[in-house]
């Protein structure tokens, strides 16, 4: 199963950098106010990193709202 684990994120992660690389014009982006130009493979860099730590933050927050109401 561990030798499973690792074999799927690495292909996610190859499939990710075959994304980025053949993402590198510039890209305008609004953020409330502001425009940035940044490398549209920045920007999906950003985003990715973005929502993997958004889905680690709600697995631990459900994680441990799980442990509290057994003990509970």
């Amino acid at each position: 199963m561990k030798k499973f684990k690792i074999i799927v994120i690495s292909v996610v992660l190859l499939l990710f950098l075959i994304v980025i690389l053949q993402n590198t014009q510039s890209v305008e982006t609004k953020l409330l106010f502001a425009k940035i130009t940044m490398p549209r493979a920045f920007l999906l860099m950003l985003t990715f990193v973005f929502g993997f730590i958004a889905g680690l933050l709600t697995t631990l927050r459900l994680d441990s709202k799980t442990k509290k109401n057994l003990f509970s």
